[in-house]
């Protein structure tokens, strides 16, 4: 080699130059990074996406429960966290050029941070790591709403974003719930994965749930026909009840309100040796009529209430498991015209439902060999009505059969479920005919969770099904789920739905079939759903942002039927109902403090039934917010406050107005503890919005078909307080 300079002094400084960096050459080899390869498990099980860090260096685990790090030679301290799990931290020697493994054992984390685990999507995960987005409701929140309404679940729903609970029987005050602005009839109403409430639940299922049953709460919003049917076509709410402790739990809740409502509630829960545990609910209910606007109409409905529900589980510790849940249900109701008064036609209307509904439902599982899980699940659901429209009567009895056996494994990268499922609904109707019918649907599904790396999760489900009346429908759904840090979550999901006209429109709830045309050839009404879902937290602030839309072609809408226009009658729509929108959700958790804010912009457009022009679909506010606040300490008390806006609505066949105002309604909480005893009050909409200060609820002539009142925009029973106690024993 020559060595070029300019002079000695030149010469001298390169020939040390080239001496150094032959001297440092073999020292940054022999200081190269090792693979350190830490291996995390819980239970005998590798754990997904744990966080593995030392220093500036992390990485999550993988479907192995691996996780490598390079690292310089030399002694490093490595941490391994996982919600749900009690943080490990680990001394690790390094040598240089040699790679190491280590086994990192993280046990189950029982005093704060219990995770959440979501079983509606099949795959029994963590809600951080399913690919399907599920709104979970735990039981924190679902407390704070049992102190509001302890009869009903209507407002746990009506206040999560993006569900609202549409009344649609309003002398008798039945509702029914919308996800993401799609029509109440296509959403499953399911507890603990079986549909106690009926494949199609009506105007009144979730006026007829005490809360103080759940222990959490999980909505899939979107077409998940791909897991459920036909019943799904908009959205799932899955209601899991309360499980027994190690230690015998008794509560009893008693609350009075300023509209006439009584609430009586027993829950209780114990051991029953080793293997075997049990929980009952009994409640009893009863509400007077109330008339706030005083104009002779009950604006509340009056009725009785009686629940009982005992549950019977046994878990034998080696993977298997069971319980058994049997429900009896008895209710009156009566709205209309109170204390002889009468309609604007001069004479009095009464309108009445007497409900009998009784249940038996059972879950096993048991696990074969390390990694094979055997489900089965099925039901029995009896209903039985007797209607009473003034004169007319109409009674009749809804059965709903169900039966389903999945089979669920894992392996390497792969997390999969297969399973068979059938259903049988069968409705008779005493005292109108040519409503009748009888539907059998036997189903296969098969789900896939691939997770190739540690930041990303495919999942892939589908499901045949063949119906006794419509034929067959396959329903594919696809989702994703990317973590490119551990703050960010993407979530991106697409499917399909079908839906099984049966004569339970929402119309019709209100007015009865006999005011309904029999059903003609109708074809079942199908859906197409996507929504993108973007997730940041920031320590303890969760932000969280939803694009969503939908649309369902052969929607089935009422029109009056042209040879008898005081009947409706049913049809396919020639265009598509079409929904899109956004959802904005905000929390803020720390030290007993909880605040949670919420948007929902939505925009639904459907065909008018008489004239075919496309119109925003009625009932529909395009935006709505909300915010909540409350403070808790489990020894003293909590205190809440929540404030609610609901934007404008169009309204259909309201002689007073076409659109609704916006209003807003705030409320207050105040739970206060004394020992075993829990003593609180709840004051509700504040500012007494109700919608009879704009117009009357009352129409001033009946419609052909026979209603009495005009569509349910706002609330009805104005401001209210209701308090009692809870008392444990």
């Amino acid at each position: 080699m020559r060595i070029h300079g300019t002079g000695s002094v030149g010469r001298t400084l390169a020939l040390a130059t080239l001496l150094l960096a032959g001297l440092a050459l073999p020292a940054f080899t022999q200081v190269a990074p090792s693979a350190v390869t830490v291996r995390v498990v819980a239970e005998d099980s590798p754990v997904l996406d744990a966080q593995v860090s030392t220093g500036g260096t992390g990485a999550l685990t993988d479907a192995r429960g691996e996780a490598v790090l390079r690292l310089m030679a030399g002694e490093h301290a490595i941490r391994i966290t996982k919600p749900g799990l009690r943080t490990v931290e680990l001394r690790v020697q390094v040598q240089a050029g040699r790679d190491t493994s280590v086994v990192a054992v993280l046990a189950v984390e029982a005093i704060e941070t219990e995770a959440i685990i979501v079983s509606s999507t099949r795959s029994e995960r963590r809600i951080e790591e399913a690919p399907v987005r599920v709104e979970v409701l735990s039981r924190e929140e679902v407390e704070e709403k049992l102190l509001m309404t302890p009869g009903d679940i209507s407002m746990l729903l009506n206040e999560t974003a993006g569900l609202r609970v549409q009344s649609t029987a309003p002398a008798l005050g039945g509702a029914s719930v919308r996800i993401q602005g799609l029509r109440g009839r296509y959403t499953q109403i399911l507890s603990d994965g079986l549909p106690l409430y009926g494949g199609q639940t009506g105007a009144l299922g979730p006026l007829q749930i005490p809360p103080m049953d759940l222990g959490q709460v999980e909505v899939i919003k979107g077409a998940a026909s791909a897991l459920y049917g036909a019943s799904a076509l908009g959205g799932v709410v899955n209601l899991l009840s309360r499980r027994p402790g190690e230690e015998a739990d008794r509560e009893l809740l008693l609350n009075q309100s300023t509209l006439g409502g009584t609430d009586a509630i027993l829950w209780s829960s114990a051991p029953l040796g080793k293997y075997w545990s049990y929980t009952l609910l009994a409640s009893g209910h009863r509400q007077t009529t109330a008339d706030p606007d005083s104009d002779g109409w009950a604006d509340l409905p009056a009725y009785r209430r009686a629940i009982a529900r005992p549950r019977l589980f046994w878990n034998n510790g080696r993977g298997a498991s069971a319980f058994v849940t049997a429900g009896a249900m008895l209710e009156s109701r009566e709205g209309g015209t109170i204390d002889n008064n009468t309609t604007p036609a001069g004479s009095p209307f009464e309108e009445t439902l007497d409900t009998k509904r009784g249940d038996l439902g059972a879950v096993a599982r048991l696990l074969l060999g390390e990694s094979l899980l055997l489900s089965m699940r099925g039901s029995a659901v009896l209903q039985q009505h007797e209607h009473g429209f003034d004169t007319v009567l109409e009674r009749d009895a809804h059965t709903t059969m169900f039966a389903e056996a999945t089979l669920a494994g894992a392996k390497r990268n792969h997390s999969w479920v297969v399973g068979l499922a059938l259903q049988r609904e069968n409705y008779n109707a005493d005292d109108v005919t040519g409503f009748d019918y009888t539907h059998t649907v036997p189903g296969i599904f098969v789900q896939d969770e691939y997770a190739p790396a540690s930041w990303l999760t495919l999942s892939a489900s589908a499901r045949f099904d063949h119906h006794s009346e419509y034929g067959s429908f396959v329903n594919p759904r696809l989702s994703l789920l990317l973590r490119p840090g551990a703050e960010w979550t993407m979530r991106a999901s697409a499917g399909t739905g079908y839906f099984a006209p049966t004569p339970w429109v929402e119309e019709v709830e209100s007015i009865g079939l006999h005011q309904l045309t029999p059903l003609q050839e109708l074809d079942a009404e199908r859906a197409r759903s996507a929504s993108l879902d973007i997730g940041r937290t920031f320590d303890a602030l969760e932000l969280n942002a939803t694009v969503f839309a939908a649309e369902i072609e052969n929607a089935v809408q009422t029109r009056p039927d042209p040879s008898d226009a005081t009947r409706l009658e049913l049809f396919n729509a020639a265009d598509d109902v079409r929904t899109y929108g956004t959802e904005l959700l905000a929390r803020y958790h720390v030290e007993g403090l909880h605040v949670t804010a919420t948007h929902v912009y939505m925009h639904s457009t459907e065909p008018d039934p008489l004239t075919g022009v496309r119109r925003t679909v009625p009932l529909t506010p395009k935006h709505t917010s909300g915010l909540v606040a409350a403070w808790e300490q489990e020894e003293r008390g909590r205190v809440g406050v929540e404030f609610y806006y609901t934007g404008r609505q169009e309204l259909e066949n309201n002689p007073y107005r076409q659109d609704s105002s916006p209003y807003v309604i705030v409320g207050f909480l105040v739970e206060r503890r004394f020992g075993r005893a829990r003593l609180f009050l709840n004051a509700e909409n504040l500012f007494d919005t109700r919608q009879t200060r704009h117009d009357s609820l009352l129409l001033p002539v009946r419609s052909a078909e026979g209603r009495w009142t005009t569509d349910v925009w706002a609330p009805l029973e104005g401001r209210s307080f209701n308090g009692g106690v809870r008392w444990q024993f």
